[in-house]
């Protein structure tokens, strides 16, 4: 059995969100394979559309607490600068029991941040405020934000910092790198630096915790940042969260971990070709954590039918 070295640095730990990936599915296998390992997670984000909450309404499921028995706590993210129908929706949040929901302007898709939402408002703080100074008075939960260092610069970032400190917020998440990037590239965690002491509200780090070394080096960096996001990290390697929290895991809960998972899949009430996308989603990232080569991993990604994908996936992982 390989076994990851335990960890004595305490932190809390919070899944982050992924669109397609980290939704209700994953978060009941995490917490059924891996219990009490991450404290909350933020959810994949609820999209507005100006004139039409009812869209967004139908995107709650993934949240509801119904939903949700047996997984970890969860903080629904939205995703939308919408002020009628970011109040709206986040006071229906807040009747379904959620005391806080998170505002996504971090999100680095073109198609997003080309109409300023996500990253893309990055570079307008006076559209930052009117969503902020519109919506905070009217809301019932609390809100937090998770944001990155900018859209096209990484200084763009501090004319937001004085617009958030004017906030009640509950925390700001931040993954330094700029939307433009994308996810490539390295953190810039010298920036990240600069703006740690100018936010007056808790900060937690999100971005590019791949290792036990990673999260290492980043704590010992900042120990001031006592909450860590892992998103990518936590599928390329499901054991990271539980290293981190110190419980000694090996391949044998890998292992278990993924079956389990494969058959959450099964169980969803989608088309064949939709559990497929989704085994193929999932297996895309979790195979780099077991002890197999790219070639036997991509044998899986061959055929379109549901059964031999799972048949496939089931005989590597046993």
């Amino acid at each position: 059995m390989f076994l990851y070295g335990c960890q004595t640095l305490l932190a809390m730990l919070i899944l982050a969100p992924m669109q397609g990936l980290t939704e209700v599915l994953f978060r009941r296998v995490v917490s059924r394979c891996f219990p009490q390992v991450f404290d909350y997670a933020i959810s994949p984000f609820i999209s507005l559309t100006h004139g039409n909450l009812h869209d967004a309404l139908k995107k709650i499921d993934d949240v509801l607490p119904e939903n949700n028995e047996g997984c970890m706590p969860v903080v629904p993210q939205i995703l939308g600068k919408e002020i009628e129908e970011f109040v709206a929706l986040s006071n229906r949040l807040y009747e379904c029991g959620f005391g806080e929901v998170n505002w996504n302007i971090g999100c680095p898709m073109r198609r997003v941040a080309g109409k300023h939402r996500g990253s893309g408002i990055l570079p307008y703080p006076n559209e930052v405020l009117a969503v902020l100074d519109n919506v905070v008075p009217r809301m019932k939960p609390r809100l937090s934000v998770k944001m990155r260092l900018g859209y096209v610069h990484d200084d763009e970032i501090f004319k937001i910092i004085p617009v958030l400190n004017d906030y009640p917020l509950v925390n700001v998440t931040i993954h330094p790198r700029t939307g433009k990037q994308q996810y490539g590239g390295i953190v810039n965690l010298d920036r990240f630096g600069e703006v740690l002491p100018l936010i007056k509200h808790k900060v937690i780090y999100n971005g590019d915790i791949k290792t036990l070394a990673d999260y290492e080096r980043i704590h010992t960096r900042f120990p001031q940042v006592e909450d860590f996001m892992i998103g990518r990290g936590a599928l390329q390697n499901p054991l990271l969260p539980a290293t981190i929290k110190g419980h000694q895991v090996g391949v044998a809960e890998c292992r278990h971990f993924i079956i389990e998972l494969m058959e959450e899949v099964l169980r969803q009430s989608i088309s064949q070709e939709a559990k497929v996308r989704k085994m193929k989603e999932y297996w895309c990232l979790v195979w780099h954590a077991l002890p197999i080569g790219e070639q036997q991993a991509r044998a899986v990604l061959r055929t379109a039918d549901l059964a031999e994908v799972y048949a496939s996936i089931i005989s590597i992982v046993k």
